[in-house]
């Protein structure tokens, strides 16, 4: 099935992109026309260059028909000129058109994607994918429209012309032009083409294995594992290094057995012609087109050749992103049809025979979980790790989709739900809150586009950040690094908090976020919290049970069981109870 894939990939691509180009019908139109008047001024001009031979091998001297015949190759050099020259004026509009589009639906169809697909692919894999993948359609633009399509027709038309003069040197020619295409293609669809999809493959791991160990430098120095990573990479530059190697000596090979085709294929024409000079059959006009038309016909062959190889190449290189683009259905989040959230909005969470499990789990996590939260309730989530708390959320946030069952917010069923307008009802705050390599403004307005400076400000006030924002030389203009590393672990912390309080959800989901702080951050993030907390339906996924003694519930989750629920005073008089068990035991550790 996967080697049938493979070999269908090809017209897969291929498809892909004309439907592409397609969008675009009047520069496709202008280009083929432009092609085909290039193409005939260059098939027409060894007509003319015969025409000239022999006139001035004729006795006779009609210097009005050489001149003629100089003029017309002169008007063919120059309409074959002009015409690839505004050709390529299309084709670079039509490209960067074509490219700008696919990198835009590429990106917009990666980010929809289900989180389970981007936790098993690397981040610079991915990017390698789609920018390789818009310089092949850029590649494939120019071998089909400008090395190709005019190749082909000006094969045909040198054939046919050939033919005209001496019948058995063009069905040598065509003979010969079908033989040598069709090992060309074969060649490098069914011998190269696999070994460059082999180490395309590698060559995206390689960006993967790079992109991971830069992004997480800050351990590599911690650990002083630069001399590992670099073995580790070592070991897959080796890899891609082998396979890449195949790939180019095939390509060697391949080029090597077309230029065979194309030396026997001259000596048969043009020792044809010299033969049918020697026993008197064609004057130096007709051995001089035969000639000329021949080093055209040799010309176009080898570029032909040529182009199958770099065009293989290209749809190589394509394979991946289309295979993004293509997805099966059932890898993407369903966009469901468009139902809208009562206009007031006040954070009722409703779990109705909820249903999941993880794709290749034996049994499922929660079966027919059921459970509702008030409006405004401040719920804890405890349990041991993996007992399913931050799944919980994730099916709230609809990054999993329920199997059975359905959840509601505000009584209606998130599933019918757009997800711009689920997850505008959602504030996070993650435990490790990551940030953009953009400026503080920009972080905080990424809760809400198009707020301006001063509800920025005030977001930012309200979240105890404004202090240590002020403090810096560039303010709210200051970068932050990549995921925020030029900030402490408070202050990214606080800037997400500000971000909450500027997208004024109605529901809020916090990761507990002061279990990595020092007690003066944690301090004022708690602080921050609290003020963030008020008039919300609020989500705690509590790691330390000391922070969640004041909230108004507690949720006790065992393998995807909700075991307990209750307040918290009241859940630590429970004897048996799990919870008392963990906050026993972590009261014990502390104390130690």
């Amino acid at each position: 099935m996967i080697r049938k894939a493979k070999q269908d990939a090809p017209r897969r691509i291929l498809s892909f992109t004309w439907n592409r180009w397609r969008q675009q019908p009047w520069r496709v139109a202008a280009l083929i026309l432009l092609v085909l008047l290039s193409t005939a001024a260059d098939v027409g001009f060894p007509v003319a260059t015969g025409v000239l031979v022999d006139t001035i091998a004729s006795p006779d001297r009609d210097s009005a028909t050489a001149w003629t015949a100089l003029a017309i190759m002169l008007v063919l050099a120059a309409l074959s000129v002009a015409a690839k020259v505004v050709a390529y004026f299309v084709i670079i509009e039509m490209t960067l058109l074509s490219m700008r589009n696919l990198v835009m639906d590429g990106f917009a169809r990666i980010q929809r994607l289900p989180t389970a697909w981007h936790a098993n692919n690397f981040g610079g894999s991915t990017v390698r994918k789609v920018t390789r993948g818009a310089w092949a359609m850029d590649d494939m633009g120019d071998m089909i429209f400008l090395a190709l399509l005019p190749a082909f027709l000006a094969l045909v038309g040198t054939a046919a012309t050939l033919a005209f003069f001496r019948p058995e040197l063009g069905v040598i020619a065509f003979l010969g032009s079908a033989l040598f295409i069709a090992v060309s293609v074969m060649l490098s669809a069914r011998w190269v083409a696999p070994a460059a999809s082999l180490s395309n493959a590698q060559d995206s791991r390689m960006s993967g294995a790079i992109a991971d160990a830069i992004t997480s430098n800050a351990v590599v120095k911690a650990h002083a594992a630069e001399a590992r990573e670099e073995e580790r990479l070592a070991r897959v530059v080796s890899k891609w290094a082998h396979r890449t190697n195949r790939t180019w000596r095939r390509g060697t090979v391949s080029g090597l057995v077309q230029d065979a085709i194309l030396w026997i294929l001259r000596v048969i024409v043009l020792g044809g012609a010299v033969l049918a000079w020697s026993r008197g059959l064609a004057g130096p006009g007709e051995v001089a087109f035969a000639v000329t038309a021949f080093a055209t016909l040799q010309g176009y062959l080898r570029s032909i050749g040529q182009e199958i190889r770099a065009l293989q190449r290209a749809i190589n290189d394509m394979e991946e992103l289309v295979d993004l683009m293509q997805a099966a259905p059932e890898e993407l989040v369903a966009q469901p049809p468009t139902v809208k959230l009562p206009a007031e909005r006040t954070g009722t969470i409703v779990f109705r025979n909820v249903s999941y499990g993880y794709s290749g789990a034996k049994t499922p996590l929660f079966t027919d979980l059921n459970l509702s939260i008030s409006a405004g309730q401040r719920v804890g989530l405890v349990g041991r790790s993996g007992s399913g708390k931050t799944t919980f959320v994730k099916l709230l946030q609809r990054l999993h989709e329920v199997t059975a069952g359905q959840i509601e917010l505000d009584g209606v069923n998130i599933a019918s739900l757009p997800l711009s307008d689920l997850r505008q009802s959602l504030a996070v705050v993650a435990q490790e809150p990551i940030l953009f390599h953009r400026s503080l403004a920009d972080n905080i307005a990424y809760a809400r586009p198009g707020a301006g400076m001063d509800a920025v400000r005030t977001a930012a006030d309200r979240a105890g950040a404004a202090e240590f924002i002020d403090a810096m030389p560039k303010g709210y203009g200051t970068l932050v690094g990549e995921r925020g590393v030029k900030l402490s672990g408070g202050e990214r912390q606080r800037i997400a908090i500000a971000r909450a309080f500027l997208s004024d959800a109605p529901v809020l989901v916090m990761d507990e976020a002061t279990s990595s702080l020092d007690s003066e951050a944690e301090a004022k993030v708690a602080a921050a919290a609290e003020r963030l907390m008020e008039g919300r339906t609020t989500l705690i996924i509590a790691h330390r049970l000391a922070t969640v003694a004041k909230l108004d519930r507690l949720l006790v989750f065992d393998k995807g069981r909700i075991v307990e629920d209750g307040m918290p005073e009241e859940l630590l008089t429970r004897k048996n109870g799990l919870y008392r068990a963990l906050h026993q035991r972590q009261a014990g550790a502390l104390a130690a």
